[in-house]
């Protein structure tokens, strides 16, 4: 017999409750609870139902292994995030703003892979064949072998994925989906659920590659309950600001590679662009000879990627500085900030002080400390460093500077864009081979670094 429960959910995290209530007790939002009804079915003498299962509980050293075949995409910035290319019968979330270009991006992959003639269902629940006919026009894609769908009810995407059969899914988004057995509305925790479960199934039982398109709350998260991004096999942000033309994709999560790798994009008329030398793109409108201004070598996973930070100090008329950070943490800018007036006697006090990476982009490594701290003392005292200098290192509460990661890769990629001289820490001295036309200088502390680049510290 099947038997009706009557549970509260919340929206925005998935928390379940046996009443209504006004707030969550989950995540402290109001008015997030919806009721939903939950169809329970029992077997005989009360045993819940499961489904049945083909395979049986095998020794893990009688397991047979193989080389799993990535599909690998004429876009070179799109199979380094996934890892090196897509793994069949994966299940792969992306997420974004609205009009970052997620939809962009997947139609224009779909061209590429139904060039090299896989078949591709690009199934669109918030545009009708016309409109997206549109936007292919736009971007140029025209193949036979991507068939394009309009529809939400999920029995019908199955039927029409067993007529088509493709090798590659993408579904336009999640939140438009809706189960025609369950009664709540489509984008709620439970129809994300229930339709997320049943595209995996789909995606390891045929062996078929399936994207989803995810949408974001206002805080950055996806919608829906955090179980949608455990149940996915890859979880892809697409990141930028609308007042920039670069697009960045970055892996949040992924089962079959690197979590810190990035794809770097640029928003054109035409579609979206790679950007191959992403250090170029954001160097291009540096400022040279001008106070507080210096360039970090930072890596974004196994790329590293040069970057402008900023930083104006002025004095401030309140009795509180002000402290603003664009692109890195402002606690830990606060942190140099208080390492800067103990160690090297600098009364910031009565400083207002503001940093940003120039180009929109966000760090969040260690290795930047000594280039935001030398930004700071280069506006400080109102001296600009050279315009061929870089700098790297993290920055310890005692002033030291300290070791950092693939010190190689990031002073190659200075030596290649004419940087003649990188500021490293000492402890990355020796074991490597230093590239041809930059002076390598090692420094202990940041007393060390500062007197190098300045005449009066």
């Amino acid at each position: 017999m099947a038997k009706k429960k009557t549970k509260f959910m919340c929206s925005g995290c998935g928390y379940e409750a046996a009443k209504w209530m006004g707030r969550c007790p989950g995540c402290g939002e109001w008015n997030t609870m919806n009721e939903e009804v939950e169809i329970i079915t029992k077997g005989p003498r009360g045993a819940f139902q499961h489904s049945s299962t083909t395979t049986k509980a095998t020794p893990i050293i009688n397991v047979q292994t193989q080389e799993e075949t990535r599909i690998v995409t004429e876009m070179d910035e799109f199979n380094r995030v996934l890892g090196g290319g897509i793994v069949p019968g994966s299940l792969v979330l992306i997420g974004g703003d609205p009009g970052i270009g997620k939809s962009t991006l997947l139609l224009q992959v779909s061209a590429l892979l139904s060039n090299q003639g896989k078949r591709v269902l690009y199934i669109s629940g918030e545009e009708s064949i016309r409109q997206t006919k549109l936007r292919a026009e736009r971007l140029g894609v025209k193949s036979a072998e991507l068939y394009i769908y309009s529809e939400t009810n999920l029995e019908f995407l199955h039927q029409t994925i067993e007529e088509v059969q493709p090798k590659f899914v993408i579904v336009d988004s999640i939140q438009t989906v809706h189960h025609p057995e369950v009664t709540s509305a489509p984008g709620s925790v439970s129809q994300v659920r229930e339709c997320t479960a049943e595209l995996m199934r789909i995606a390891k039982t045929k062996n078929i590659a399936i994207f989803l398109v995810g949408h974001v709350t206002k805080e950055g998260q996806i919608a829906g309950p955090r179980l949608l991004e455990h149940m996915v096999d890859t979880v892809l942000y697409f990141e930028g600001e609308r007042h920039h033309n670069h697009r960045i994709l970055r892996s949040q999560k992924n089962r079959f590679g690197s979590t810190n790798e990035i794809a770097i994009f640029e928003m054109l008329q035409g579609g979206l662009k790679e950007v191959l030398n992403p250090s170029e793109l954001f160097l291009q409108e540096r400022s040279q000879g001008v106070a507080g201004s210096t360039i970090v070598a930072s890596m974004e996973g196994t790329r590293p990627i040069l970057v402008e930070i900023q930083s104006l100090v002025t004095p401030t008329s309140f009795n509180y500085p002000k402290r603003m950070a664009t692109g890195v943490d402002q606690n830990r800018v606060q942190l140099l900030m208080a390492v800067l007036e103990k160690r090297m006697g600098m009364m910031l006090q009565a400083q207002d002080a503001y940093i940003k990476v120039a180009g929109g982009v966000k760090l969040d490594e260690p290795a930047i400390d000594l280039a935001v701290l030398t930004s700071i003392v280069s506006s400080f005292k109102d001296q600009a460093v050279r315009p061929t200098d870089c700098f790297i290192g993290e920055v310890g509460l005692t002033g030291e500077v300290r070791r950092v990661s693939r010190i190689e890769h990031r002073v190659q990629e200075a030596a290649k864009l004419g940087f003649k001289r990188a500021f490293i820490p000492v402890s990355n001295i020796g074991g490597w081979d230093y590239p041809a036309g930059i002076q390598v200088v090692g420094v202990e502390t940041i007393s060390d670094s500062l007197r190098q680049c300045f005449n009066d510290l």
